[in-house]
């Protein structure tokens, strides 16, 4: 590859790079009380797997964690979309939960 080609390479990797940084970029303030959180960003909060989110909120699952906050479905029944969001505070609140648990034993 010449340098010219490279360079080129280059620039098309950090255009790419701040495309996403846009598209990832919040457009709610993190205190909005409101904010929903998405599957990916709860587990980038909780340190827990997909599988193991979903295990927490399923009763008949041995890690069934009634604390745990319940998602809430992002649109009306009538669509097919399986989005789900989970309310951040209800989240926050959960890990902070978790942690006093762990300090007071």
């Amino acid at each position: 590859m010449s340098n010219l080609n490279s360079a080129t390479h280059i620039d098309t990797a950090k255009k790419a790079t701040a495309n996403m940084d846009s598209v990832n970029a919040e457009v709610v303030p993190a205190s909005s009380p409101r904010r929903m959180l998405r599957i990916k960003q709860v587990q980038a909060l909780t340190g827990l797997s997909r599988s193991a989110i979903y295990d927490r909120i399923n009763p008949k699952s041995k890690r069934y964690d009634p604390a745990f906050p319940k998602g809430i479905k992002l649109y009306a029944s009538t669509q097919s979309s399986g989005a789900v969001g989970w309310n951040e505070q209800a989240i926050q609140a959960w890990i902070e939960q978790r942690i006093h648990a762990c300090l007071d034993a």
